[in-house]
């Protein structure tokens, strides 16, 4: 029989968990693209200035959805967890967390609930930073279990 892996230690509340170099990545690609894009809307002197107009309009949507896509973070504070996920923000107290799960896989960590629900929570996810998001995981789990209800289940 193995050894239980050793708790981590708890921070000091509030605490944020985002996926940090993602949210790094998509706003400066979404940035890169606005300029330019707006800079060939602008540089072309065949377009018209509605052309123009409709070219950094689009540039605008591509950077406004990187930005959503960049939202996504965990906020654990001392009477619970807020959720901010591409379009929803949930905010749950300690005591509805049973479970903080991130499984090999997983594509970010699910929250087991106490009304028998899961609940994706897409600010920790092993994308690009897999230890990270271990960590993060591990912690979440472990504020779950000190502040609520949450039991572990690896």
């Amino acid at each position: 029989m193995s050894a239980p892996a050793p708790r981590p230690e708890l921070p000091s509340l509030p605490v944020t968990f985002r996926p940090t170099r993602t949210r790094v990545v998509l706003l400066t690609v979404g940035a890169a693209m606005f300029v330019v894009i707006t800079v060939i809307a602008m540089s072309l002197e065949q377009l018209s200035p509605g052309e123009r107009v409709s070219f950094v309009f689009t540039a605008l949507l591509f950077f406004a959805v990187l930005a959503l896509l960049s939202r996504p973070k965990v906020v654990a504070d001392d009477h619970g967890v807020t959720v901010v996920n591409l379009t929803r923000t949930r905010r749950l107290s300690w005591a509805e967390i049973v479970r903080v799960n991130l499984r090999a896989g997983d594509p970010w960590v699910f929250l087991d609930l106490s009304d028998g629900t899961s609940m994706p929570a897409l600010g920790i996810q092993p994308g690009i930073a897999k230890e990270q998001a271990i960590r993060d995981a591990g912690t979440l789990r472990a504020l779950a279990e000190n502040h609520g209800t949450g039991t572990d289940n690896g």
